[in-house]
């Protein structure tokens, strides 16, 4: 099962080279890792735990599509473009600050993969070289990612961990909204020195972002400030009612869905059905290979898990390292190299959420209450998975997405950005670490 997992996760990070789609190869190994589980264990309750697992799987995967579905009404409506055109400096300093909080700010309220795509399509319109392009780039990929890590809807792991009950909404934000920022601070200064040494102005181009056809401002602009409303409200739904988020974001799908029904069936009628955005028809162009593979290594992570293999690291980690900071700065490194994904959902699997009880029976209580809801570990977790995929373009979607729109080389990239992400990370997990002393 263990080589079965490695050849896998090799064929996923090598999905460029080998041409084969990284879905594929997650679903197969899914249903190899439990076929073997199921013919070389004698326990007669495969079928329960294949159950039990795939149950708390799907949670985060309806949370993804209704997330998913949001995010691309509010696109097809222009409602997006409302934003970037309200972008008209043109000094190229003062525009990468607005950039890179403008990003880290949208990121927290959407996912990082979504908000690059839009940045970087707004850059298209006001930044009329390449190389420039690549710099404003590279800030926009590491405000993607650091905006995603403190908000509990921001990032695909983020979203894992804040559905299982490892941290909370409030204490995201709390507690990583700082080394966030710090993460993104240092790069973002280390970027307009770069740009100093060519000219400081940006040259005069149109920056309006054109509406889809028949659709006005006032109806883009209602169905951005509904989405974003709904997304922000799902939050308050979990604390308030204390149902998983997914059945908030459905239940926030359905109501934006009835509204643009209402909306096109009483004030479009006179518009072709062809130039109607219907939640139906936005549902047929959502991304189901990405689904699919969260489906697959989220399973294949819980087979190892329900095996006991995650258990076994786990303690070897416990024995040999015994130290939060190291293993978590460890997978944040990893995470820039393999997909953040399986790296979360693999620590998931290797250390339950701790209770009173069990830190009470712990050989060492003081560490086993870092990993208590919203402790030490499960905070620094979201924070270097989330922030450490910058360190290398294909450590995070949000680097992938700007790779394939902008050609950029993946060289270019490791001189000139790599360090600043990097030093960014590290500067975090030092504000986190001070932070430990005074709040934990």
């Amino acid at each position: 099962m263990i080589v079965l997992f490695a050849v896998g996760y090799a064929c996923i990070a090598l999905e460029h080279k080998i041409k084969i789609n990284k879905a594929a190869t997650a679903l197969f190994m899914f249903g190899a890792i439990w076929t073997l589980y199921a013919l070389l264990s004698n326990s007669t309750t495969v079928g329960s735990e294949l159950l039990e697992h795939l149950g708390s799987t799907s949670e985060t995967l309806f949370f993804l599509i209704g997330a998913m579905t949001i995010v691309d009404l509010i696109d097809t409506h222009g409602g997006f473009g409302i934003i970037t055109e309200r972008i008209t400096s043109r000094n190229k300093t003062l525009l990468v600050w607005l950039l890179a909080f403008i990003t880290f700010f949208m990121s927290a309220v959407l996912d990082n993969m979504t908000t690059t795509i839009i940045m970087i399509m707004m850059l298209r319109r006001i930044i009329p070289d390449a190389r420039d392009r690549w710099i404003f780039a590279g800030v926009i990929i590491i405000a993607a990612n650091s905006g995603g890590a403190w908000s509990p809807i921001g990032d695909v792991t983020t979203i894992m961990l804040w559905m299982r009950g490892n941290v909370s909404a409030p204490s995201l934000v709390v507690y990583l909204i700082l080394p966030c920022i710090v993460s993104l601070l240092i790069p973002a200064f280390m970027a307009t020195r770069m740009l100093r040494r060519g000219e400081k102005m940006l040259p005069e181009v149109d920056r309006t972002a054109p509406l889809p056809e028949g659709i006005g401002k006032r109806f883009s602009r209602s169905v951005l400030c509904a989405g974003v409303a709904g997304l922000l409200f799902i939050p308050i739904f979990k604390s308030l009612t204390g149902l998983p988020p997914y059945v908030g974001m459905l239940l926030v799908l359905g109501a934006l869905w009835i509204l643009t029904e209402w909306a096109y069936d009483k004030k479009k009628r006179g518009m072709e059905e062809e130039n109607k955005h219907r939640v139906s028809k936005v549902l047929k162009n959502i991304d189901m290979s990405t689904i699919l593979f969260f489906l697959g290594i989220l399973m294949s992570v819980a087979g190892l898990q329900s095996a006991g293999i995650l258990n076994s690291v786990a303690e070897w980690l416990d024995r040999n390292i015994h130290e939060v900071f190291t293993i978590t700065s460890v997978v944040g490194v990893l995470s820039s190299i393999i997909d953040n994904v399986p790296l979360v959902a693999a620590c998931i699997g290797m250390y339950p959420v701790a209770d009173a009880a069990m830190v009470a029976a712990a050989a060492d209580p003081a560490y086993a209450e870092m990993f208590m809801p919203d402790g030490l570990f499960w905070l620094l977790l979201t924070y270097c998975a989330g922030v450490g995929g910058s360190i290398l373009i294909i450590g995070s979607a949000a680097g992938v997405v700007a790779m394939g729109l902008e050609d950029i080389d993946f060289t270019w990239y490791l001189k000139n950005i790599s360090l600043m992400a990097l030093l960014g990370y590290a500067s975090g997990i030092v504000v986190i670490l001070l932070e430990s002393f005074v709040l934990f």
